[in-house]
């Protein structure tokens, strides 16, 4: 039986996470505190990372388009085929629209890491993935992004049997703020078409961008949680404008939404070091609470980027076939 004590110890950081933050830490040059600076530092440091640690995209087929935004900046969408040739109309694979993450204001699908995750998902999955290249934050802000997000999913659905995908079986995912705009995705589908989507899986997502529900209970003690706050605040403030009643707007903060009600099945996937794993887990049980299937899966002593370190990390590669293995269902027909 545990003792008290030892059920309250502070959660440790897995060892090869920590062997992983210690090889990379030499490559990363510092991002500076203006939005564009930083973005182009942080694409830097994703090339100098990929390259010293022989991260490449694999040779499968992909194609890309520019989707028409009605009211806002146009976007564009990265078609992935799960092979080295292009899917044939009408071969009814599933689909996924897919959002990257990076705080609104960062990353992308040309980011190399991005790039190779989303390749290897579509090839192991066996299905096509649409890649929203949503705009960032402060240049473009809230609405645009979900509204480019939202647009994508549209042109999909439109699209699918051209892609070579189903409109039946359509997922909708995205990681961290992507996993925010993946979330608001369902909510518009569900205010606006009612198409039918097969799942959505949010991977560490930020969900409550009034940082109501931020848990900073297992973050590592090298950041403070005031810190942590005031990092998470200023990205917001980039995202959605000085007035803070924006942030409980639905499209925004999708756990705050007033019903849940009618959206899809969800596999939600969470850290124990990262806190937005608050976010994740109330949403859970938030969708738990609507009738709607979920599965959510928290990982220990994992951090809110440890997951993408797939080959270096254990519990990445753990997560890489989680959630293949769910998108392989959606041949089927089924989801979360």
């Amino acid at each position: 039986m545990p003792t008290p004590r030892s059920r309250f110890r502070r959660p440790t950081l897995d060892s090869s996470v920590a062997a992983w933050e210690e090889r990379v830490a030499p490559l990363l040059a510092a991002e500076p505190a203006d939005p564009a600076g930083r973005r182009s530092i942080a694409a830097q440091n994703d090339d100098a990372v990929s390259a010293a640690l022989g991260i490449a995209p694999l040779p499968t087929a992909s194609e890309e388009h520019i989707v028409a935004v009605d009211g806002h900046a146009d976007v564009r969408a990265r078609v992935y085929w799960p092979g080295e040739e292009r899917t044939p109309p009408g071969a009814g694979l599933p689909a996924l629209v897919y959002f990257y993450g990076g705080g609104f204001t960062i990353a992308g699908i040309d980011w190399v890491s991005w790039d190779a995750r989303l390749r290897a998902r579509a090839r192991d999955a066996g299905i096509v993935i649409v890649a929203a290249d949503y705009a960032h934050a402060p240049e473009e802000r809230f609405p645009t992004q979900p509204e480019q997000c939202w647009s994508a999913f549209e042109w999909t659905h439109a699209n699918a049997e051209r892609l070579g995908a189903s409109p039946d079986r359509i997922a909708v995912g995205g990681a961290s703020s992507g996993g925010d705009l993946a979330a608001a995705v369902t909510l518009m589908n569900r205010d606006r078409s009612r198409h039918p989507i097969a799942l959505q899986l949010l991977e560490n997502p930020a969900l409550d961008l009034t940082m109501g529900h931020a848990d900073m209970t297992g973050i590592d003690a090298r950041m403070p949680g005031v810190i942590v706050r005031a990092s998470g605040r200023t990205l917001v403030r980039q995202y959605l404008g000085d007035d803070a009643a924006t942030a409980r707007r639905p499209y925004a903060s999708p756990l705050l939404a007033a019903s849940h009600e009618g959206l899809p099945p969800a596999l939600i996937i969470t850290s124990e070091l990262d806190p937005l794993r608050g976010d994740g887990e109330a949403y859970a049980r938030a969708l738990s609470a609507a009738g709607v299937p979920v599965t959510a899966m928290r990982f220990i002593g994992q951090t809110h980027g440890s997951l993408g370190s797939t080959g270096f990390v254990p519990a990445a590669d753990t997560a890489h076939r989680l959630i293949v293995s769910e998108l392989r269902t959606l041949h089927e027909g089924g989801g979360a």
